[in-house]
This record gives structure tokens, sequence and C-alpha cells, in this order.
């Protein structure tokens, strides 16, 4: 099986080659994913900015013109001719010394005004913020600290919907407390400070600053969604508000992104996707029950293509109701440096084609191989035309990839 997954980086040359993938100087160009002659997913790029603002990135309509934008940092950039304006203050980054201010973005309605706005993670440790959007006034918007205490750390925040009620919250840890968290916007004064919600005791696994991994799904198939580290995973009680969730151990490899849970050999058990945040290898890994009951874990590899996937996104690619695994290399994730496997390896962008089977495999497509992406990905129909687009942001700039219908 791991031989059927790994792709060398001579064979990575060569998928690239084939893309048809634009250089540096090209504003917007068409990218084949390119390991089939048959594949008829295909991707235009569009290059918003080369400079290097922001690693997290965020969509929606602004302005209210019905054409959906792209908020990176401290910038939004207007569909479809993707004019940049300033969101606050902004300022070019220097990707081979440092980082930028912007780690991942999220967008949402938060004050209910029926505007979309951002919220920005900073660098890992510190507090985050949300802006508000001044429907289409002049000026900077407003800023609004989440939760004053709450130091946001692991490297993999999530937005998505803890309680049900309908409206993202932010999963993180609180790096400061060393606890798993969760926080929730206002209902009634939305400018307010989000509410705290605790998962764990504290000084738990995957809560430093720097901790790598975090994902959130049913990991036991009870109908509530888990939180999932490295390290184990957090069952959730029938309240998620409730404190203390319990705890079950586990080994789910080395330092890694976004964590997935789908049940990948179709054996009736949900296991876990991830991949490198700074080394070589995407993989999932295959949950059993040990003798004693517990969680085991059986990594399988899927590729070795790139390093430093520090971002993915699980989603239908193709439309054949089976969810596919985006993923790309972080360029510089640690700067200019040699330390890092693979540093100044091509900056790619692929989507794994998922086929589950009781021998699942992969299917690796290269969509571009100067771009890569950063902190977190943006799948959705930004050009409503039923297709799936990507956004990303990272040091090589803002990108998206618009897929182009087959008719085209």
């Amino acid at each position: 099986m791991t031989d059927r997954f790994n792709m060398s980086m001579s064979a990575l040359c060569a998928l690239a080659m084939l893309g048809g993938c634009s250089g540096s100087n090209q504003q917007t160009t068409d990218a084949k994913a390119a390991t089939s002659n048959q594949d008829s997913v295909r991707f235009r790029k569009h290059v918003l900015t080369k400079d290097f603002i922001s690693e997290g990135v965020a969509v929606g309509d602004v302005d209210h013109d019905g054409d959906i934008d792209v908020m990176a940092g401290a910038y939004w950039f207007k569909a479809p001719e993707w004019s940049k304006h300033e969101i606050f203050p902004g300022q070019v980054f220097d990707g081979a010394k440092g980082y930028s201010n912007s780690f991942l973005n999220f967008s949402m309605d938060i004050n209910r005004d029926e505007w979309v706005d951002l919220i920005v993670v900073d660098f890992p440790g510190k507090v985050a913020y949300w802006y508000e959007n001044p429907q289409n006034k002049e000026g900077h918007w407003k800023k609004h600290l989440i939760h004053e205490s709450v130091q946001v750390g692991n490297e993999s925040p999530a937005f998505v919907d803890v309680d049900g009620d309908g409206r993202n919250d932010l999963l993180c840890a609180d790096s400061r407390e060393k606890q798993m968290v969760w926080l929730r916007a206002p209902d009634n004064d939305a400018t307010g400070s989000w509410t705290r919600f605790a998962i764990s005791e504290k000084d738990a696994p995957g809560t430093d600053r720097f901790s790598h991994g975090l994902g959130y799904g049913d990991v036991n198939k009870d109908g509530r969604k888990d939180v999932v580290i490295r390290q184990g995973w957090w069952e959730a009680p029938d309240d998620p508000r409730k404190a203390g969730w319990t705890f079950h151990p586990g080994n789910l490899g080395e330092d890694c992104s976004q964590m997935h849970i789908i049940d990948v050999n179709s054996d009736g058990v949900n296991d876990v996707i991830s991949a490198s945040a700074h080394r070589y290898g995407i993989w999932w890994h295959e949950q059993a029950q040990g003798s004693d009951g517990n969680n085991t874990w059986k990594q399988h590899e899927i590729s070795k293509a790139f390093s430093q996937s520090h971002s993915s996104y699980l989603t239908d690619v193709n439309g054949d109701a089976h969810p596919d695994f985006i993923v790309g290399k972080r360029f510089f994730a640690h700067n200019d440096t040699d330390n890092d496997p693979g540093a100044h390896d091509p900056a790619v962008l692929y989507w794994f084609e998922y086929q589950p089977t009781a021998s699942p495999f992969f299917t690796p497509h290269l969509i571009d191989n100067d771009s890569g992406s950063g902190l977190n990905i943006v799948a959705e129909d930004l050009t409503a035309d039923g297709a799936l687009d990507i956004a990303i942001s990272n040091k090589k700039g803002v990108f998206v990839f618009e897929r182009i219908r087959e008719q085209e």
C-alpha cells in the first residue's frame, strides 16, 4: 500500500512539467491537474498579489455586490477584478526573514448586521481579533478583541460549529492556561467578549503555543463531534458547554496541520487524515480497538512528494460524492533556511482524489507548482458557477484557483 501512495521528488517534478502551471510573471493561467490523460478537473490561476501579506485567507461578499471577495490579513480583494483595499493598516512582510501578523483568517457575520466580518488569528500565542465590516463606508474596519485572556495556541485552530447553533466557533488551545477551549461569539452584544468554554484540564497535550495538529469530527460515531490532536482525542459530552471532556490517549503520528475525521477504509469506523507540518508525509491513521478496549491507530502513508504541508482541506473536488484532500506546501515555513526538509523545493498545491474501498487509495493531482498554501485553505464556489474554487494566501502571495468548467 505504501508504494502505491508514494511519489518521489522526481515524480513531483515530472508532474509539475505536465501541469502547464504558470511562471511567476503571469497573472492568470490555466493549470491542469496532471496525473491522468482523462483528468477533466482543471483550474485557472489568478494572482491577486505577489506580496507576502498574510498566511491566512477567508472569503465573503464584502461589499454586497453579489460577488465573493477574498480577504487576507489587512486587505480584501474585490471580485472579479481583484482590486486591493485595506481592512486595517497593512504592510508587506519579508518571508525570507520573518512572519506576518495574520496566520489564519476566518469569516462570519459576527455582529448579525448581514455584512461579513473578518477574524484574524495572529502569531501563535497571541490574542485574536475580529474586524467589523463598515458596510461600504470609507476608512478602516473597527477592531474588536475576541477574548482578553485567551492566547491562541496550537498552530491549526479551527472555525467550526461546536454547539450546533448554526454559527461557527473558534476551537483552539489557550496557550496561557494550556487548555483546549472553544470560544463562542456573543448573541446580543456582538461587539463584546466571546464566551470561553474549557474542553480539557490545564496542562493538557496539544495546547502549547507551537503545538501542531488539531481536528474536529465524530471519532466514535456516537453522533457528537470530538476534538482530535496527535496525542489522542477528547470525547464530546452530550452538552459541549460542559467542561472536562473525556480524553482518550493515542498516537496519531508526528507534528501535523489540520486533522480530518472520516471512515477511510469503509469498515464502519472513523479514521484520521493528517499531513506533516514541517517534514515530508501525508497519512491516514486507521482506527481499531486494542485488547484492552482502547483505541489503536495504525499509520498508512499517502504521499511523501513534498514537505511543509501546514494546511489542508477536506471536500469533494470532482463531484463524485467522495471527500477529497486539498493540501499544499507552506513556502518558507521557517523563513529562508536549509533547516527544514525541502525548504527550497517547488511550492506546490495538490488535490488528492479519494476512492474509498477496503484498500483505499488517493490519486494525486497537481494544481500548481508556484504558490503552495499558507496556514488555512478555503475551498468554495467563489464564482457561483456550481464548481469548487480554491483560495490561498502565503509568503508567495494571494491566489485564487478558479475551477474551469468542462465546456471551457
